[in-house]
């Protein structure tokens, strides 16, 4: 509540400073579908909203990784708001993401110590669980930052992400990271509000990153307190399973695009209109309608992951894995069948068009065939 309250008192601000500053996100870019200029600011409150709320009940509960938390997200939020004001090159944000998972999981020990039987891989050492934790972090940070492409969708997916470890630590008796997921909850459903469709504030990178950050955290913390140990069983089987289908919307994403790049021969890091919301834009489908798809999508596969949590990690991630190279490949011969149709009505106009001007044509020699007469 104290997230949500911030959020939802502090944006009109926030708007009323771009419209005077003229800070806006550029409508002319080729990758915008907005006709209107549109602060990236909204990160901002979401940042301060969370700031506070987790210092609040982390000073109450004497919860001391927080600390490296709010450190960490106070660099990427500012990394962040220059690169929304005046942008910055590929090598300064992957040093400063680089720096903030070495804070987070050398110091706020946010680390995956193993595989957990997916790809026959147990224990991880330090210095492996280390890496893979650091590559994880970062990995997160893009993908959220990559969905936020359409009014609501990232704000959607970051609240359905933070409610469901929210739940599943609040079960699990972890009452401070419960907390830290609820903030962002909070932070989250009071920006939505300006941010649904047709939006009046966008999050812009200091938003997502942000998201994805905490997000990441939330994860990798999830997982290793559901660690199967010798003394019992943990709250959650198959917890890094659960933790994929709750992030899977970023993380298939992310995959399936940098993949289509690299097969293109262009550089993965490079933006352009191939993601599944485009994808879906281009179906139809409405900002609003596109958006309730794909959190319904997400909700069915956590839904199933959870109920289906006994066949173990490696399953449930093919088949979490296989559902959606399914609805792609679906998505893909939908837009082929339109393509094609549109091809169709094309050559049909073209054709028609020229059959008038054949008549046309027939008619001026008619005529011609006259006068001379």
């Amino acid at each position: 509540m104290i997230a949500f309250s911030i959020v939802i008192f502090s944006i009109p601000s926030v708007i009323y400073s771009a419209l005077k500053y003229k800070l806006f996100d550029s409508s002319d870019l080729d990758r915008k579908t907005h006709g209107k200029n549109i602060s990236r600011l909204g990160g901002i409150p979401i940042f301060v909203s969370f700031t506070i709320s987790v210092l609040l009940f982390s000073t109450l509960s004497d919860f001391k990784e927080a600390n490296f938390l709010i450190i960490a997200c106070i660099i990427l939020s500012a990394l962040g708001l220059k690169d929304d004001m005046y942008g910055t090159n590929i090598t300064t944000k992957f040093i400063l993401q680089l720096t903030v998972a070495i804070i987070l999981v050398f110091f706020g020990d946010f680390r995956l110590s193993s595989f957990y039987g997916v790809l026959n891989i147990g224990e991880l050492n330090y210095i492996g669980g280390s890496l893979f934790s650091i590559i994880l972090i970062i990995f997160l940070n893009n993908a959220f930052n990559l969905i936020d492409g359409v009014d609501g969708l990232a704000a959607s997916i970051g609240i359905l992400s933070s409610l469901c470890f929210g739940f599943l630590f609040a079960s699990m008796h972890e009452a401070t990271y419960a907390c830290i997921a609820f903030a962002l909850v909070g932070a989250l459903v009071g920006f939505i509000k300006y941010n649904w469709w047709p939006a009046k504030i966008f999050m812009g990178d200091t938003g997502a990153l942000t998201i994805g950050l905490i997000c990441a955290t939330l994860a990798i913390k999830f997982i290793e307190l559901n660690k199967l140990v010798p003394t019992g069983n943990p709250d959650f089987q198959s917890s890094p399973a659960i933790a994929v289908a709750i992030l899977i919307v970023p993380i298939f994403d992310s995959i399936r695009v940098f993949c289509v790049r690299i097969l293109n021969k262009k550089s993965p890091f490079r933006g352009d209109r191939n993601h599944i919301h485009h994808r879906l834009e281009r179906l139809g489908l409405s900002s609003r309608k596109l958006v309730l798809l794909t959190v319904f999508l997400n909700i069915s596969i956590i839904a199933f992951t959870v109920l289906f949590r006994s066949l173990g990690n490696f399953n449930l991630i093919v088949i979490i894995m296989s559902i959606c190279i399914i609805f792609n490949m679906y998505l893909s011969w939908r837009l082929r069948v339109k393509e094609n149709q549109t091809c169709d009505k094309k050559i049909s106009d073209r054709n028609s068009l020229n059959y008038h001007a054949k008549k046309v044509n027939f008619g001026f020699k008619l005529i011609e065939n006259e006068a001379r007469n």
